[in-house]
């Protein structure tokens, strides 16, 4: 599973990087970014519920 942020739409609220730091981290602009890869399998749960918990609905996740 890859997780991808849709960087136009992100307000840099932090949720994501606060539920799933090991997927998600803020860049030097103060937007979220995936990591580049796969997400660990022991933190697919984690970057689920961080898309869910995303205001704007700007995180996927694809197989």
């Amino acid at each position: 599973m890859k997780a991808t942020v849709d960087q136009d739409g992100c307000i840099s609220c932090g949720v994501c990087v606060s539920v799933c730091p090991e997927v998600f981290s803020l860049n030097e602009n103060d937007i979220s970014e995936a990591i580049e890869g796969d997400i660990p399998s022991d933190s697919t749960e984690a970057a689920q519920e961080a898309r869910d918990s995303c205001p704007v609905d700007v995180i996927s996740i694809t197989e």
